[in-house]
Formats: structure tokens, C-alpha cells, sequence
């Protein structure tokens, strides 16, 4: 069985954050979601967890960041091309996220950009052709 991540992350209004997560493709998962949490499932692998600040304090006795004034976590989700990583930054920006807060990256073989959540979470999209990366890194290594 492949490793699974849950990813958590504090929320101020929950039905507000499940509806931009709908928004941007995921899944929410009704067996691990109630009043205080929801599991918003990306693919069979990755799963984010949406928790009120209270249900988030049960978890920690740190006090919670306030991620749209100081940086916490740099989140990465694959995307299958260049135009599926505009897409969710399209989809991310209608459903009320801030766009790009990190430079937009382009380096022919690899293409990646980032958006902000409602609670200002950051979520970097990245694309990456394997064979391309390999052989740019292989080119640009000493022997």
C-alpha cells in the first residue's frame, strides 16, 4: 500500500474552505468531515484536512499561524501539463484564492506556479517532464 499524506491546515470558515477546495477539484470525503473537520481528498494518495481553529488546537498547544502574514508550509501538488497547473490557478482565483504570491516558475522542463488559499495557505502547482529534467541536470553536473 502506497504512503498516504494528510495534510492539516486551519480554517476560519469551514463550509467557505470546502467549497474553494470543491472549486479547485477535490473531493470531500463525508466518513472524516463533520462540523469541525472535513477530508478533502486530491487523489488516493493525498488528502487535505480542514480544521476549525478549535479542532486545530486539540492537535497542538502552538499557537496558530496566521498564514496570510507569515509563511508556515510551501504545500506542492503535480499537475499532468503546463496548461492543467493555469488551470488550477484559474480555478483557484474564481473560487476567491490570490493568485501567483511566488514568482512563477518556467525552466522549459519544469513549470510551476502558486496560489493562496482563503486562509492564505500556500499551494505551489507544479508540471516537470522527467526525461527533460533528468537530462538538464545530468548536462549541467561536473564530471
Amino acid at each position: 500500500m502506497p504512503k498516504l499524506i494528510f495534510v492539516n491546515l486551519p480554517v476560519a470558515d469551514l463550509p467557505k474552505s470546502i467549497a474553494f477546495y470543491e472549486a479547485l477539484g477535490a473531493v470531500k470525503n463525508e466518513q472524516f468531515t463533520d462540523h469541525t473537520a472535513a477530508c478533502m481528498v486530491f487523489s488516493e494518495t493525498i488528502h487535505a484536512m480542514l480544521l476549525t481553529h478549535d479542532k486545530f488546537r486539540e492537535f497542538t498547544p502552538k499557537k496558530i499561524a496566521n498564514a496570510k502574514e507569515t509563511s508556515e508550509v510551501l504545500i506542492c501538488l503535480s499537475a499532468d501539463s503546463r496548461d492543467k497547473v493555469d488551470a488550477t490557478l484559474a480555478k483557484a482565483m474564481a473560487a476567491g484564492g490570490r493568485g501567483d504570491p511566488g514568482p512563477k516558475q518556467d525552466f522549459g522542463f519544469m513549470y510551476g506556479r502558486s496560489f493562496e488559499d482563503l486562509d492564505g495557505h500556500i499551494w505551489e502547482v507544479m508540471w516537470m517532464d522527467i526525461a527533460a529534467a533528468t537530462e538538464a541536470m545530468s548536462n549541467s553536473t561536473p564530471a
